[in-house]
C-alpha cells in the first residue's frame, strides 16, 4: 500500500502589516495545484511535516494544465508510469491517459494526502518581494473578493510555464470576414457542435495531432493544416506487460519497476536520435509508411526538415492519427496561409479549403513563474538575466525554488526530483540555522534554458532565465544523472548561506519587525 504523508502539523501565523492589516504567515508557500503543486506539496508533508504550507491556486479546482485544456482526445503524450507520482501508483490501465483521467487522479492525491485543505483556491499571485532584513518573501495575490497578502519563508513556483490566460493567436489576414466558428484550443468552447462540419485544424503540434482523430469521429470532414511537418512517433496505448507486472506484483513495486524500465527507453531513445538522428528518421519514417502506405504522402507531409528532437516528438497512440487519415476521415495539408475567407481558407498555392469551424491549434504562450514580478530588497529582477541553479533556483533570488520539467521526457520526472530537493535544502538550512539560501553563480550563460527550436518556445525565450556552462548551472536533459546530483549532490556547492545571527538589525518598513524579532 502507498503511505500517505502526514499532515503539517504547523498552524500558519498572522502577522501585523503597517496597514493594520493581518497577513498570514507560512513557512512555505507553494504556487500551483496542478501535478506539481499537489506532489510539491505530498513530499513536503512526508519530509517535513512540522512545517506550515498552503497551496496558491489561481483556479478554482485542482489540476493545473489538465484542469485548463478541455478540448475532445486531450490526453498524456508521455506514458503514466512516468507521468504519475513515484509515490502513488497508476492503477488504471491506459499508458496513455485521458485529461479527465489524470484530472481525477491529482485530485485524489490530494484528497488522500489531506493536501486540499491547504489549497487557497481563485488566489492569483502577481507580485512576490523579498525583504532580506526579515528573511522573508512577501507575495501579493489577487482574489474575486480583493487582494490579500501572504508571507513567506520559502516560495516554490510549481505554476508550469503556460499562459493560462491567453494562447498565441497568429492575426491571419481576413480572420474578421470568416462566418464560422473560429475556435482556440485552451479556450475550447462546451456547446461547439462540429457534428457533420468541416473542420480545418490549424497546426501539426500534440494538440493538433489529439485533435484531428478525436473530431474524426463526429465531423464531416478534418483537415489539418500545416506550414511545415512534424515528427511524428506510435505507441500503443496499453501495455501487457504492465498488466501482468500489475496482477501478480504489489502495486508500488510494480509502479516502480515500470517507471524505471520506461525512462531506460525514453532516455535510450532520446540519446539515439540526438547521436544517430538518420537511423532514427529511417523508424519514424518507417512507423508512418506503416499505416499510411504512399510513400509520397510521408514525403511531402511527415518529413521534416529539422533533427528528431529539436522539437518535442509528438505520440500518436495506436496510430490513431494516421488512421484517421488512411480512413478519409481526416487529411493533411502543407503549405502556407494567403488569408481567411469567409467560407474558409485560400492558401499561398492558390487552392482553398472549404470550412465551416476553424481551430488555431497554433501553439501556446509561454510565462515564467506564472506571470509573477519578482522584488528582490526592492529592487525588480529582470528573470531573462538570470541563470538557472540545478534548474530550480535562480542566481541572486533568496529562498525560492521553481518546477520545470523534461523537454524529452515527462514533465513528473524532473518536477519530482525538484519537490525531493526543497525539502532536503531546508533539512539542511535548519540543521545549520541558515535563514537564506542564494545561489551564486561562478559562470556566465551560454544557452536559454528551454533548449527547443519549437516557434512557442522561441517566441518567449528571452524572459525565461538561461543556463551555464557546467554544473550545477546546466538544466541536463537526463534523469539518471539529475538522480544522483539533486539527491546526493553538495547543497553548499555555488550557493550562499546567511544565518538567522548574522542578520542586520535594521527595522523592516513593511512590518516594523526584525527577522531575529519576527523568529523569537
Amino acid at each position: 500500500m502507498t503511505s500517505t504523508p502526514p499532515p503539517s502539523t504547523q498552524a500558519p501565523s498572522a502577522t501585523p502589516t503597517a496597514g493594520g492589516r493581518d497577513t498570514e504567515h507560512l513557512d512555505v508557500l507553494i504556487v500551483g495545484a496542478g501535478l506539481s503543486g499537489i506532489g510539491a506539496a505530498w513530499r513536503l508533508q512526508d519530509e517535513l511535516p512540522g512545517k506550515s504550507y498552503a497551496v496558491l491556486e489561481g483556479r478554482d479546482d485542482i489540476g493545473g494544465t489538465w484542469d485548463l485544456f478541455r478540448y475532445p482526445g486531450v490526453r498524456s503524450d508521455s506514458d503514466m508510469f512516468t507521468l504519475a507520482y513515484p509515490f502513488r501508483p497508476w492503477r488504471e490501465r491506459k499508458s496513455m491517459a485521458s485529461g479527465e483521467s489524470i484530472r481525477h487522479y491529482i485530485s485524489d492525491t490530494a484528497d488522500e494526502g489531506g493536501i486540499r485543505p491547504h489549497i487557497r483556491f481563485g488566489t492569483k499571485v502577481v507580485r512576490s518581494s523579498w525583504d532580506s532584513g526579515t528573511a522573508r518573501w512577501t507575495v501579493e495575490t489577487r482574489t474575486a473578493t480583493g487582494e490579500k497578502t501572504y508571507t513567506c519563508s520559502f516560495l516554490y513556483m510549481c505554476s508550469g510555464y503556460y499562459n493560462y490566460d491567453e494562447g498565441y493567436q497568429p492575426e491571419f489576414p481576413g480572420r474578421s470576414d470568416f462566418a464560422g466558428q473560429w475556435v482556440h484550443p485552451q479556450f475550447w468552447p462546451e456547446d461547439l457542435d462540429y457534428a457533420g462540419k468541416n473542420v480545418v485544424v490549424i497546426g501539426s503540434g500534440a494538440t493538433a495531432v489529439t485533435l484531428i482523430p478525436a473530431m474524426a469521429e463526429k465531423a464531416g470532414h478534418v483537415t489539418m493544416l500545416q506550414r511545415s511537418p512534424s515528427y511524428l512517433t506510435v505507441l500503443p496505448s496499453t501495455d501487457p506487460t504492465a498488466d501482468a507486472m500489475r496482477k501478480y506484483l504489489p502495486a508500488k513495486l510494480a509502479h516502480h519497476l515500470l517507471r524505471a524500465q520506461y525512462v531506460t527507453l525514453t532516455q535510450a531513445f532520446y540519446q539515439l536520435a540526438r547521436r544517430r538522428p538518420e537511423r532514427v528518421k529511417k523508424v519514424l519514417r518507417g512507423l508512418a509508411l506503416k499505416f499510411l502506405k504512399d510513400p509520397s504522402v510521408v514525403d511531402e507531409h511527415f518529413t521534416p526538415s529539422y533533427e528528431p528532437w529539436d522539437q518535442r516528438l509528438c505520440v500518436v497512440p495506436e496510430g490513431d492519427f494516421f488512421k484517421a487519415i488512411r480512413g478519409g476521415k481526416a487529411s493533411v495539408v502543407t503549405d502556407h496561409i494567403d488569408r481567411i475567407t469567409p467560407s474558409g481558407i485560400r492558401l499561398r498555392s492558390g487552392e482553398e479549403i472549404d470550412a465551416d469551424v476553424i481551430v488555431s491549434a497554433t501553439g501556446l504562450t509561454l510565462q515564467p513563474l506564472g506571470g509573477m514580478e519578482v522584488f528582490v530588497d526592492g529592487k525588480q529582477v529582470d528573470l531573462g538575466d538570470t541563470v538557472a541553479y540545478r534548474g530550480l533556483m535562480l542566481s541572486g533570488i533568496p529562498n525560492l525554488a521553481l518546477c520545470i520539467g523534461y523537454v524529452n521526457a515527462s514533465w513528473t520526472l524532473r518536477a519530482d526530483l525538484v519537490s525531493r530537493y526543497v525539502p532536503r535544502l531546508l533539512k539542511h538550512m535548519d540543521r545549520k540555522g541558515f535563514a537564506i539560501a542564494t545561489p551564486r553563480p561562478d559562470q556566465k550563460p551560454d544557452r536559454p534554458l528551454l533548449d527547443l527550436k519549437s516557434g512557442y518556445v522561441q517566441r518567449s525565450v528571452a524572459k525565461f532565465p538561461k543556463q551555464g556552462e557546467n554544473d550545477p548551472w546546466r538544466l541536463r536533459q537526463n534523469f539518471f544523472l539529475d538522480a544522483v546530483g539533486m539527491n546526493r549532490g553538495d547543497l553548499t556547492r555555488d550557493m550562499s548561506f546567511t544565518r538567522l545571527i548574522d542578520l542586520p538589525a535594521t527595522d523592516n518598513p513593511s512590518t516594523g519587525n526584525t527577522a531575529k524579532e519576527l523568529a523569537s
